[in-house]
């Protein structure tokens, strides 16, 4: 761990050499810190940037930085704040806490879905803004540098259900960093020295999160072909894993040249949001110009069309005020729980022949337990009985259709899931 930090530490620090003078939000907005935003099993810190203007249901970035970085530096030193002032969209910026700020990419915990590391944080930072200000759970995006760019990888591979796409400047492919030692450096991924088949790749990603069948999330890659850090045969690693994920060739079906010395490679597609883009900057080490690269990543979101407007002051929490009688529905959980507190993921299908139109899911917790905070749904009272209802965006549940809810609660010993589900009255089958 302390080898991880030295050597990431130390390209950091010439990182932040490369990268642009401060970025210029708007004079109002600023950077503003969260606490108490959900299950946290490392104790990150989040800082938010909400610009004076957003798009519609905004989007939503989790920027995440480098060893010895945090939050508000990499919004200080990266274009980020400046981008989302000018397309409207809203940004997370994770800091990682443990000596040395690096983000763990390592253990078993950091590499599965609802582990009890670094990722799980991040997602309850991204869950809390989108409850907050209601982002677009679909245009959820996430980039990073160096260990950011690992946790970029990660991230995409352990929660494939949050993120619509990432990009990783300098990083290394989901899973080539994971130890048994209880060590977080590998040697041998750091060198380039772990070369697996892109089907390998492709299942240490699938297996994050067994049973996972929906979309998978587009992937970008940039990387110096010089980086003796991270070193370069990771940019083809990755490439080989992500198309694989994404079930597209191997094979570049565009290549151009976007600045002097850089080659840009798409897979799957020759549109700018492509399945799998690469970016290979010759003669450059681990410090990649980050400037160039967070409007570049923003192109590849599809960020850069978007039409800010007025902000939104609170949550759109409140149900439509005569939801439908209930029809059929079937309900199942997930619950992740640690010491005495706990999380539950929610997915509410709609089994029946006609539309739910504003909803209300009744359910009972396990004794003991009590909602300290939600997303996607308004939950009362924090005990016993409780009845979820649903936000502004998610009303409506077509037949054949499910929307997510989630919350996190104390508990004194009991961490059962929820039971006894209705919804707008009618029981619910249990998955």
């Amino acid at each position: 761990m302390k080898k991880l930090w030295g050597v990431l530490a130390a390209a950091a620090a010439t990182a932040v050499l490369a990268v642009v003078a401060p970025a210029s939000p708007a004079q109002a907005a600023a950077l503003q810190e969260v606490t108490g935003f959900g299950a946290n099993p490392t104790n990150l810190r989040m800082h938010l940037y909400v610009p004076d203007r957003v798009a519609a249901r905004p989007a939503l970035l989790v920027a995440v930085h480098y060893c010895t970085g945090s939050g508000p530096a990499f919004f200080s030193g990266t274009e980020f704040a400046s981008l989302a002032d000018q397309y409207g969209f809203i940004v997370v910026y994770p800091s990682a806490t443990r000596s040395g700020q690096c983000f763990d990419v390592s253990s078993p915990g950091a590499l599965r879905h609802d582990g009890n590391s670094d990722p799980a944080g991040i997602v309850s930072m991204v869950r809390y803004a989108q409850q907050r200000y209601g982002t677009d759970p679909d245009r959820t995006f996430v980039t990073g540098a160096s260990s950011g760019a690992m946790m970029t990888n990660v991230l995409l591979g352990d929660y494939p259900d949050v993120f619509a796409a990432g990009s990783a400047i300098s990083g290394v492919q989901f899973g080539c960093f994971a130890t048994t030692d209880g060590s977080s450096w590998n040697s041998a991924c750091a060198n380039g020295q772990v070369n697996r088949t892109p089907q390998a790749w492709g299942d240490l990603v699938r297996a994050a999160y067994p049973g996972y069948t929906g979309r998978r999330p587009r992937m970008q890659v940039m990387h110096g072909t010089t980086d003796s850090t991270l070193q370069y045969p990771n940019f083809a690693e990755q490439i080989e894993q992500w198309t694989n994920v994404l079930g597209v060739s191997p094979a570049p079906v565009f290549t151009d040249t976007p600045r002097s010395g850089w080659t840009r490679t798409r897979y799957g597609s020759s549109a700018v949001t492509a399945p799998v883009e690469g970016i290979s900057v010759a003669g450059v080490g681990h410090s990649l110009p980050l400037a160039g690269m967070a409007r570049l990543a923003i192109a590849f979101f599809g960020l850069d069309t978007t039409t800010p407007t007025t902000p939104p002051t609170t949550p759109p929490t409140t149900p439509p005020t005569t939801p439908p009688t209930g029809g059929a529905c079937r309900v199942s959980t997930t619950v992740s729980s640690w010491n005495t507190g706990l999380t539950a993921q929610v997915t509410i299908a709609n089994t029946g022949a006609a539309a739910v139109n504003g909803w209300s899911l009744g359910f009972a917790l396990a004794a003991g337990q009590s909602i300290t905070s939600g997303w996607n749904a308004a939950f009362s009272p924090v005990s016993g009985q409780v009845t979820a209802r649903n936000a502004g965006y998610n009303g409506t549940i077509a037949p054949g259709s499910s929307v997510s809810i989630g919350f996190q609660a104390n508990h004194t010993g009991n961490s059962a899931a929820p039971s006894g589900f209705t919804l707008n009255g009618a029981a619910c089958t249990a998955a």
